[in-house]
């Protein structure tokens, strides 16, 4: 998951919204999905929602609120909405830093418990994958640590998103040069192929990967998850507010086993939010770990 909203307007013109309106709408979509907006940014909603109120044919925002709550196609209309609040900014190997350390410390920590305790496996949760890009990444740093030793682990990288349309293009598997941006020419090179529309990952990588669309404010959701060794949930709680932020990281502690670890972005942080986890720092990141 990406930023909230764009950073630019669209010059077609908006329909307006009053504040009572913002409210309502600003309401339903917590409620759903946990992701906050504050009044200041009321202008976003007009630049982004008036087309498709445009395409449903609705005068105003009154009508597409009554439309989200009573229409028969509210449930599909919901995934809309979805993908109108959120906007998908991301590539490959992105914060590199933080990889780095992930790669030598947290990662290679993780492997050596597995192997010490005799069960080669490991589960890996990519919440908010957005199109893909972070869980692939995280196959491809498992596929340049065990090399040859790959084989003989099992290996699952969950990876879910609040939006419909991401799970679908993380699915399909092609890139555009955009999405390289932050990665390394020779990892391009040897983890994908060159495809009419882009470049597209290569089996091995993908087969680690599962896409599944998910609301994390969906506690029986979160539940259905495998227990994991290792949590990624990079640039998506910045989105909540402070009950939504706690909400997800007690559903993150639940789900790590004892001696995993919660990987944020590097503008996160736990500070006021929970003091169940233990901080672990290392150069360019903070690891969280769960005690035990």
């Amino acid at each position: 998951m990406g930023s909230l909203f764009s950073n630019t307007i669209s010059l077609r013109t908006s329909v307006g919204i009053t504040d009572a309106e913002f409210v309502q709408l600003r309401d339903f979509i917590y409620e759903k999905c946990g992701i906050y907006v504050d009044i200041k940014r009321k202008y976003l909603f007009e630049s982004r929602f008036s087309k498709r109120l445009a395409e449903l044919g609705l005068p105003g925002f009154a009508d597409y609120i009554k439309y989200l709550k009573f229409d028969s196609r509210k449930n599909e209309e919901l995934a809309r909405l979805f993908e109108l609040v959120t906007t998908n900014e991301t590539s490959f190997c992105r914060d590199g830093k933080q990889l780095e350390a992930f790669q030598d410390k947290v990662l290679k920590e993780a492997l050596d418990r597995q192997r010490k305790a005799g069960r080669l496996e490991l589960n890996i949760w990519s919440a908010g994958c957005s199109s893909g890009e972070e869980p692939y990444t995280l196959s491809i740093l498992l596929h340049e640590t065990l090399r040859a030793e790959l084989p003989r682990w099992r290996i699952a990288i969950t990876a879910v998103d609040l939006s419909r349309a991401m799970i679908e293009r993380a699915k399909e598997g092609v890139y555009g040069d955009y999405a390289f941006k932050t990665t390394p020419d020779d990892i391009r090179q040897r983890y994908f192929t060159k495809d009419p529309g882009g470049w597209r990952i290569k089996p091995e990588v993908a087969r680690l990967v599962a896409f599944h669309e998910m609301n994390l404010n969906d506690p029986l959701a979160l539940k259905r998850v495998p227990r994991s060794h290792i949590v990624f949930c990079r640039n998506v709680v910045i989105y909540f507010d402070d009950a939504m932020k706690r909400k997800v990281v007690s559903a993150f502690y639940d789900n790590l086993l004892p001696g995993g670890y919660l990987m944020l972005g590097h503008s996160e942080t736990l500070h006021k939010v929970s003091s169940s986890f233990k901080p672990v720092y290392h150069p360019g990141t903070i690891a969280y770990l769960k005690e035990g």
